[in-house]
């Protein structure tokens, strides 16, 4: 069975990422839980032990701030929060690394934020330090950069940030520590039952789920089927379980039945190769192409690059290099990928054969608005790893 079969792959997985929530990590003041940092600390220790790769995803760090500034609650303005972060931050890695270091485990600090992940070379330096710190038997412990960041403390969630660490270190499992034990869906009254598995999420499952539960935390249950699901699409199998459980990590990764397991063993959908990753997973597009019926067959079916006698349409605004949506007729999503052309000219020659290209724009340009190699599907077959 393909439950069965998740289950085995969390229990053999080596290398594994593990969020955990505000929730998890701090008490109702907000600060920083004694005893929830030591089992946690004692339970990656007991994985690090088995020979696995960990990397921690810890949220809290607003939240651990907030009582030593002197805040009844988390503050609404962008200062405020940024200072409970820097503060924060100290209080978890100190209690992290002195309960790791009794254990015979270094820890390292990795702070980041979405244009460390964005630019292909901060990208790689992110990738090969956290690789080289899990070859060394090292604990990273990733935070978002919120004392610098604007918009990821505001909008972001560390479920999304793990998710993309998971597909940066090509982790075999991600783990996603809340306060619940999975994901529930409704039975007769108000009853409800864990739902064990998912193959996928889809709007069935995302109706499934409620609004976020505290004021210390910026997920819900929403952000992290989210993240499972961009996991997924790159192979990993994801996790969302009960944190606060002082072996819920060991029973989790033993194949134990806790928890909402999440994924397909098929590779339908899997989107394959790291500089694909990092198109697919680590921009935020900056505008939208629509395209013909010939043209989306053409990429869908034919392997082909895309031309601009197929667009029909140009939406935003954006240099040459960015991560452009790509929609049919219909709006439906087909892919994404880095455009060759900025938006100014590709409205001078959306629609128009090579030929003309080269007389609009002249001889030195690209043909090719995305090229196949630039280009990510939404469902991918190709078995490329560059």
């Amino acid at each position: 069975m393909a439950h069965q079969a998740n289950r085995d792959r969390l229990r053999t997985a080596r290398r594994v990422v593990i969020k955990f929530g505000t929730r998890v990590l701090v008490d109702h003041r907000g600060r920083p839980n004694p005893v929830r940092i030591q089992a946690i600390v004692d339970q990656v220790s007991d994985l690090v032990k088995e020979g696995r790769e960990v990397v921690i995803v810890s949220s809290g760090a607003v939240g651990a701030g907030l009582d030593p500034l002197g805040f009844a609650k988390r503050p609404d303005d962008l200062i405020s929060l940024q200072m409970a972060a820097a503060v924060g931050q100290t209080f978890l890695m100190r209690m992290y690394s002195e309960r790791f270091e009794k254990k015979g485990i270094a820890t390292g600090q990795i702070l980041l934020n979405h244009d460390d992940l964005k630019q292909r070379n901060r990208h790689l330096n992110a990738r090969n330090t956290l690789l080289g710190l899990l070859r060394k038997g090292v604990v990273p412990i990733v935070n978002e950069n919120d004392v610098v960041s604007v918009d990821e403390i505001r909008l972001g969630d560390n479920d999304y940030l793990a998710s993309l660490v998971s597909v940066l270190v090509d982790a075999d499992a991600l783990l996603l520590c809340t306060s619940v034990n999975g994901l529930r869906a409704p039975l007769t009254g108000n009853r409800t039952e864990r739902v064990s598995y998912l193959p996928k999420i889809g709007p069935k499952e995302l109706a499934l789920v409620g609004s976020k539960g505290s004021e210390l935390s910026t997920g819900g249950m929403a952000t992290k089927l989210g993240a499972a699901q961009m996991a997924n699409k790159a192979g990993a199998i994801s996790l969302i379980l009960d944190g606060r459980k002082s072996d819920s990590l060991l029973r989790a990764l033993a194949g134990e039945d806790v928890g909402t397991c999440i994924g397909q063993i098929k590779d339908d959908g899997r989107i394959k190769g790291k500089r694909k990753h990092w198109i697919a997973f680590f921009h935020k597009p900056s505008g939208k192409l629509v395209v013909d019926a010939g043209a989306e067959k053409a990429l869908r079916l034919g392997g082909k690059s895309l031309l601009a006698a197929g667009i029909s349409e140009v939406e935003g605004v954006f240099p040459t290099g960015s991560v452009v949506e790509i929609r049919s007729a219909s709006g439906d999503l087909i892919g994404s990928g880095l455009s060759e052309f900025s938006s100014e000219d590709l409205q001078g020659i959306k629609g128009k054969q090579s030929d003309r290209i080269i007389k609009i724009l002249g001889p030195a340009v690209s043909t090719e608005v995305i090229h196949r190699d630039n280009l990510v599907l939404l469902i991918e077959k190709e078995t490329t790893d560059d």
